[in-house]
C-alpha cells in the first residue's frame, strides 16, 4: 500500500515525522499490552496522551473502557490461527440450530443495528461478497415501512406465508452502545411476530452487545443466544470499529463462504503500511488546518459501497470539535464546474483517490487534472483486499486523532439526539399521540411554516434568525442565502426519514433529491451535499453535524406514516427521532429546517423537484456565489 501526495501545501512532512520521532506505534502496542496484563487501573490519563485518544475516561478521571481493540485484534490474528475455523464453525452452528428447531434451512438474515453495526454489511452487499450466503436484510431504521418492506420481499422470494418464512430466518440484533434503543424496538416487533405464529424463536434470534445494555436486558429475558462480539472475548471496540475483525463483521462473510483466513490475514498491516496510513493522516490534517477539510473520496467502482462506511468512520470519530473536522464527500460525479478554482480563497476541498489493481479505477483523465490543480492523495493497493482497506482507514483516523489530540472512540453528539428522542417518545405516550406533544407543536405546527404546490410544507421553526419571502420556495432560498452569506455552513445535507433501501419509492426519492442537490447546492454554491436516510445517518455522520457544524440541514418526512399492522408497529418512535434530530441540531446552534411531503407518489416528487427548481431560480437571481 502506497500513498502518493500531490500539491502537499502546506507540507505535512513535519507532522508525519512526529509519528516516528515519538514512536507512536511502539507506545500504542506497549499501552495495549499493559492494559491486558495489568488492567485499566494501571494507566493514568494525565500521563499518557494515548489514553485520552483511544479510551473512555469517566468524570472521576478513571479509565472506563479501552477502545484500542480495533488495532489489537489485528495484532492477535497471527497468534490465533484457529480464529477463522472457529468463526466458520460458529456460523454453521447457527444455521444448524435453525434446521434442528424447525426442519428448514436458514435462508434469510435480518440484521437489526444502526450505524457501525450495519454499515459494514451494506458495504459487503454492495461489493458482492455475500452473494453465496443467505439473503441478508439490513434493518437500520425504526420506520415500520422498512421492516414491512423486508418482510414483503422475504415472503415473495420464499413463496411462503410469513409464518413459514420466519422459520427460515435468523434475526441478529447488534448494538455497541448502552442506550441504543432502535434494535430493541425492531427485535420486540419481530419477537411478537414469532409468538403470533406460534414459533419457538430462541434458535432464530442472536444478539451482540454490551453487558447490561438495553439490548442485553431485552434479549436476556427471552433467553436469546448471546455471543461475544470479539473473537478474543474482550470488549474494546467501538461500533464503527467492528469491521473487519469482529463476529459482527465476520459471520455474514462466513455464511457466504468467503475465505476468512485470507480476509483476516489481509487486515494485518505491516509497520510500513501503518506508516503510510499516518502519512495520509498527516496530509489530511494539514489540509484541514489550512481550510481544505472537504475530502472528496474517489473509490474503484466495485468498492463504491465502502464510501459510506469510510465516511462514518471519519466523521463520527473526528467530528466532535468546532475548530476541526474532516468532511468525507462521497457519491459525487467528478465535475470540475462544481469545484471552486484552486486560486479561490473559499476553495475548501482536497481529494483522496483509491486505486486498486484488478478493480475499475476512477476516471483517469479527470483524476490527472485534479492532481495537477488540487491537493490530492492517491492510495495505491496491489490486491483487492477490502479488509486491508478498512484497517488502513482505521489507522488513518487514529493518526488524525493523534495529531489533534482528539478522542476517536466516543460519540457525544449521537447520545444527545437519542436522549431527546426518548424524552419526546415518553411525552407522546402520555399525551396520547406524537402530534399532541410540545415538541411536535413547536417544531412542525409553529407559525413559521408554508405550504407549496399542495404537496409540500416547509417548516423553519428551529432557525434562530428571521426569514421572509412570498412563498415557501423564496423563503427556503432566503434561508440558504442567509446561511451561505454569513458563513454558517459550507455544505448541505438532505436527509429523508423513511425507507430508501427496500422501498422503490424511497429509492426514487433519493435520485430526485440528488438532482435537486445538483441544481441548488453543488452548481450554484459549490457545496458538497450529503444524501441519506434518517435516523441511520444520525449514527453514521450526525456526530460531525452536531459537533463540528458548518452544515445546513434539511430533514424530510412523509406525512403519510406507515404502519405494520401484523406486528402493531407504528411510526411514533421513528417520527420522534425526526423531531429530535432537529431539536438536537438547534440546541447546538446548527441551521436546520424541515420539509413535509404529502406522500412519496409521483405527483408529490414532481412538486418537490419544481420546488427546488424555483429555489435555484431565486438563488441565481440573487447572483449568490
Amino acid at each position: 500500500m502506497l500513498i502518493t501526495l500531490h500539491r502537499d501545501e502546506p507540507s505535512s512532512a513535519a507532522s508525519y515525522q512526529e509519528f516516528h520521532q515519538q514512536d507512536v506505534l511502539g507506545k500504542l502496542r506497549a499501552l495495549d499490552s499493559r492494559i491486558r496484563r495489568r488492567g485499566l487501573e494501571s494507566v493514568d490519563p494525565a500521563r499518557n496522551p494515548l489514553v485520552g485518544i483511544g479510551m473512555e475516561v469517566g468524570p472521576d478521571g478513571k479509565v472506563q473502557k479501552n477502545g484500542y481493540g480495533v488495532f489489537n485484534l489485528s495484532w492477535q490474528v497471527r497468534e490465533h490461527p484457529e480464529w477463522p475455523r472457529m468463526i466458520r464453525e460458529e456460523a454453521q452452528a447457527l444455521k444448524k440450530a435453525v434446521r434442528q428447531s424447525h426442519g428448514v434451512p436458514m435462508r434469510y438474515v435480518i440484521w437489526a443495528g444502526m450505524g457501525g453495526s450495519a454499515e459494514d454489511k451494506a458495504t459487503y452487499l454492495a461489493a458482492g461478497l455475500l452473494k453465496r450466503g443467505p439473503r441478508l436484510y439490513i434493518l437500520d431504521s425504526t420506520d415500520p415501512a422498512k421492516l414491512k418492506n423486508i418482510l414483503e420481499d422475504l415472503t415473495a422470494r420464499s413463496k411462503l406465508p410469513l409464518g413459514q418464512a420466519l422459520r427460515s430466518t435468523l434475526v441478529v440484533g447488534m448494538a455497541m452502545g448502552m442506550t441504543s434503543y432502535e434494535p430493541v424496538v425492531n427485535l420486540s416487533k419481530l419477537a411478537e411476530l414469532y409468538e403470533r405464529y406460534g414459533i419457538d424463536s430462541r434458535s432464530n434470534f442472536l444478539y451482540m452487545t454490551l453487558p447490561g445494555s438495553l439490548l442485553d436486558k431485552f434479549c436476556r429475558k427471552r433467553q436469546y443466544r448471546s455471543v461475544q462480539l470479539q473473537p478474543d472475548g474482550e470488549n474494546s471496540t467501538a461500533g464503527r470499529h467492528t469491521a473487519p475483525l469482529t463476529r459482527g463483521s465476520l459471520y455474514p462473510l462466513a455464511w457466504a463462504g468467503q475465505d476468512l483466513e485470507g480476509w483476516m490475514s489481509a487486515a494485518v498491516l505491516t509497520d510500513e503500511e501503518i506508516a503510510q496510513a499516518w502519512r495520509l493522516a498527516a496530509f489530511l490534517n494539514a489540509q484541514a488546518m489550512a481550510g481544505r477539510n472537504k475530502v472528496t473520496l474517489m473509490l474503484p467502482r466495485q468498492w463504491e459501497g465502502a464510501g459510506l462506511w469510510t465516511k462514518q468512520n471519519f466523521e463520527e470519530s473526528l467530528g466532535k470539535r468546532e475548530d476541526f473536522g474532516l468532511k468525507i464527500v462521497i457519491h459525487e460525479h467528478m465535475k470540475a464546474a462544481n469545484y471552486r478554482s484552486p486560486k479561490d480563497p473559499l476553495q475548501d476541498r482536497c481529494f483522496l483517490i483509491v486505486q486498486v489493481k484488478g478493480l475499475t479505477p476512477p476516471d483517469g483523465r479527470k483524476t490527472a487534472v485534479l492532481r495537477r490543480s488540487y491537493p490530492t492523495a492517491t492510495l495505491t493497493m496491489n490486491l483487492p483486499q477490502l479488509s486491508r482497506y478498512m484497517q488502513f482507514m482505521h489507522y488513518t483516523v487514529f493518526g488524525v486523532a493523534w495529531l489533534q489530540r482528539m478522542n476517536f472512540v466516543t460519540q457525544p453528539g449521537v447520545e444527545l439526539y437519542k436522549k431527546i428522542t426518548n424524552r419526546i417518545y415518553e411525552a407522546a405516550r402520555k399525551a396520547g399521540g406524537l402530534e399532541q406533544t410540545d415538541a411536535w407543536q413547536s417544531v412542525i405546527e409553529g407559525e413559521r411554516r408554508a405550504r407549496w404546490g399542495g404537496a409540500l410544507t416547509l417548516c423553519w421553526n428551529q432557525l434562530p434568525f428571521p426569514v421572509a419571502g412570498q412563498d415557501a420556495a423564496e423563503i427556503y432560498a432566503n434561508i440558504v442565502t442567509h446561511v451561505a452569506g454569513n458563513r454558517l455552513a459550507s455544505y448541505a445535507e438532505l436527509t429523508f426519514f423513511g425507507d430508501t433501501r427496500y422501498c422503490s419509492k424511497g429509492r426514487k426519492l433519493v435520485k430526485e433529491l440528488d438532482r435537486c442537490a445538483e441544481k441548488v447546492f453543488r452548481s450554484i454554491l459549490k457545496w458538497p451535499v450529503d444524501l441519506y436516510e434518517g435516523p441511520a445517518m444520525n449514527h453514521s455522520y450526525h456526530e460531525m453535524i452536531i459537533g463540528h457544524g458548518e452544515c445546513f440541514s434539511t430533514v424530510m418526512l412523509s406525512e403519510r406514516a406507515e404502519k405494520l399492522n401484523v406486528a402493531d408497529y407504528d411510526a411514533t418512535y421513528h417520527r420522534a427521532q425526526f423531531l429530535a434530530t432537529q431539536m438536537a441540531l438547534a440546541e447546538r446552534g446548527r441551521p436546520v429546517c424541515a420539509l413535509l411531503l404529502k406522500d412519496l407518489e409521483a405527483p408529490t416528487l414532481d412538486v418537490l423537484c419544481k420546488f427546488f427548481r424555483q429555489v435555484a431560480a431565486h438563488l441565481k437571481a440573487k447572483r449568490l456565489v
